[in-house]
């Protein structure tokens, strides 16, 4: 388990063509993106965006990670484009729905990276479904409880509401004290973040909320045996550090990276983002 600050940057990113199709899974009727990669042999990377976010958001992530790297990524049911689910759901159902998606794509196995919300659907779906998890990127997340350490009660609050995607006059004023880091300081990163928005749907925002407020990863994260990097922001107000400490020492095999910045890293900082990934993910 390491701690670093110095700065790994990775080559200017040049936009990738995203191939979006619409598949069946069960009653569920989900969009999915494929961001094909130029190099066959490697292992694919399976991505998990935040509570209430679609694919398009962590756009600059995937073109930072360099187009040798085949990206599949998906709306949760009711955000972006895919369907309002007609019921309640666990993290254990989502991840077997993952688990699906990533057979749909062509792939047994991938590399999962999992950003705040989608970082605890990342732990599920490498504890359910282990053979399907070569490696587990975990950014600006927490454990669950009652092993995380939770936002402040204002932050909380404005979580709780998927009012931040639906009001973009409401995101411009709150994405400083939401997201910390750059977002308090970068006027035009938070319009470019707006740009990229999907609105989701209340039912959808609803039943994620319920799904992680009924998950812990606390009977089993202690067993998960993939090689683990743990990416926490020194300034995030959803997810405080100290989760990313945690997260480090519950992980048997984990290492810990702080940057220099807030909870949406891998938007505020995608180059710096992607190189630590990509340093991680190359180690045979």
């Amino acid at each position: 388990m390491s701690s670093s600050n110095s700065p790994q940057v990775a080559p200017s990113p040049e936009k990738r063509a995203m191939k979006l199709r619409q598949i069946k899974v069960g009653a569920a009727s989900l969009r999915v993106a494929v961001w094909p990669g130029t190099d066959a042999q490697r292992t694919p990377v399976f991505l998990f965006n935040g509570i209430g976010g679609n694919l398009e958001l962590l756009e600059p992530l995937v073109e930072a990670l360099g187009p040798d790297l085949e990206v599949i990524s998906f709306d949760v049911p009711g955000t972006g484009g895919s369907a309002s689910p007609g019921a309640p759901y666990t993290m254990r159902t989502l991840a077997r729905l993952a688990a699906h998606v990533l057979k749909q794509a062509g792939h047994q196995r991938a590399d999962v990276i999992g950003v705040s919300w989608g970082g605890a659907l990342a732990l599920q779906f490498a504890h359910s479904h282990p053979g399907r998890c070569r490696r587990l990127v975990l950014c600006a997340t927490m454990a669950g409880m009652p092993l995380g350490w939770p936002a402040s009660p204002a932050v909380f609050r404005k979580m709780l509401t998927p009012r931040r995607y639906l009001d973009k006059r409401y995101m411009e004023r709150h994405a400083g004290s939401l997201y910390g880091g750059r977002f308090r300081l970068d006027p035009q990163l938070v319009r470019s973040h707006i740009s990229r928005l999907h609105k989701p749907t209340w039912v959808g925002y609803t039943l994620q909320l319920a799904a992680i407020a009924a998950w812990s990863s606390a009977a089993w994260i202690w067993r998960l045996r993939q090689p683990t990097l743990v990416i926490s922001g020194v300034d995030d107000p959803i997810c405080p550090p100290i989760n990313g400490h945690i997260l480090a020492r519950l992980i048997p095999q984990s290492r810990l990276e702080i940057l220099d910045d807030g909870h949406l890293f891998v938007v505020a900082q995608p180059e710096v983002s992607a190189g630590r990934i990509r340093g991680f993910l190359d180690i045979e």
